[in-house]
């Protein structure tokens, strides 16, 4: 009977096991498929780094940041704080400001990241095979420049703030050369061959990526509030709206090929 209990345990935990789900890790949403090529060697058109300035607060904005009940991560915020000097004096005692710094987008969070590797056609190479006995090979060729631009899916406040904060999320969530726009120079190739038979029309169409980022913009009104010696930042009126947008991937191209 004990052999027959340990046999019906191992035999449970074994179908538990082989019904268990994979766990699929967050890399693994943006892993590039097999049918999409990194072309940023054979490019024609030298895209600029997808590196975008990272602002560093200083020491004192760091602690002006961190003093706001409100998160705020706009990095031109930031630059403009970085740029201000700000000194109380130690023995101004009782007084007190209230500083105006005006209507800012002061955050982006974002809710979903995913990729369309075949956001745009950017390209398509056909050949003909009625004039050979054998099989020919049709190779990638881009035949006009092709540009690929990134653009908000509704209209905002500050647009620019927010295209540039959901930018620096979407590049740090998915690790991809991300960028406002993807260019692809005319006479871009590479060396893939795709076999089309005889008496057949062979038609490899290209196309570019795009990331789809979907998230929440944080506005509101930013004011500097100096109180004797001390100072800090104070978000009022703040306001939440969803924000959508597509992000294009610089010198990656998606193949699709197809035999008529």
């Amino acid at each position: 009977m004990k052999y027959i209990a340990k046999s019906l345990s191992f035999l449970i935990i074994s179908v538990a096991l082989m019904a268990a789900p994979a766990a699929v890790s967050a890399k693994d949403n943006f892993k590039m498929p097999n049918h999409v090529l990194n072309i940023s060697k054979e490019n024609t058109f030298p895209n600029p780094a997808a590196d975008q300035e990272v602002v560093e607060p200083s020491k004192e904005t760091k602690e002006l940041l961190e003093s706001s009940e409100v998160k705020i991560e706009n990095p031109e915020l930031v630059r403009m704080l970085n740029e201000t000097t700000i000194k109380p004096s130690p023995v101004a005692i009782g007084y007190r400001a209230e500083i105006y710094l005006g209507h800012w987008a002061l955050g982006y969070k974002s809710a979903e990241t995913s990729v369309n590797w075949q956001y745009r056609k950017i390209n398509m190479n056909e050949l003909r095979n009625y004039d050979s006995e054998k099989t020919q090979k049709l190779q990638y060729m881009q035949k006009t420049e092709a540009k690929v631009k990134g653009a908000l899916t509704n209209q905002i406040n500050h647009a620019d703030d927010v295209r540039k904060m959901m930018l620096l999320k979407a590049k740090k969530k998915t690790k991809l050369p991300l960028a406002e726009q993807a260019v692809f120079g005319k006479g871009t190739r590479t060396s893939n061959e795709y076999a089309v038979p005889v008496e057949k029309i062979g038609q490899l169409s290209a196309y570019g990526a795009a990331v789809n980022e979907r998230g929440e913009a944080q506005f509101g009104e930013v004011y500097l509030v100096l109180k004797g010696s001390k100072k800090h930042l104070v978000a009022k009126n703040v306001t939440k709206q969803g924000i959508g947008g597509w992000i294009p991937v610089q010198d990656h191209i998606s193949f699709t090929m197809q035999i008529k």
